[in-house]
């Protein structure tokens, strides 16, 4: 089995960049992203189409929808 995490796509429209992380670090790359280059504003983010699949498989992993 590998050591190696998955990594997760980070885009930045204003400065029309893509990078990617390991899924640990997502926060904090985001944060010093938008800190460093933005003033704080939020532009940096994960991909939107990778947050929402993301949220998608958790919702299932936990069986939120799940009827009783």
């Amino acid at each position: 089995m590998s050591d190696e995490q998955p990594s997760v796509p980070i885009f930045c429209e204003a400065c029309d960049t893509t990078t990617r992380v390991p899924l640990d670090d997502v926060g904090e790359a985001v944060d010093r992203h938008n800190e460093q280059l933005h003033d704080g504003e939020e532009m940096a983010q994960v991909d939107p189409d990778i947050a929402d699949h993301l949220a998608d498989l958790i919702v299932d992993d936990l069986g939120l929808l799940d009827e009783e």
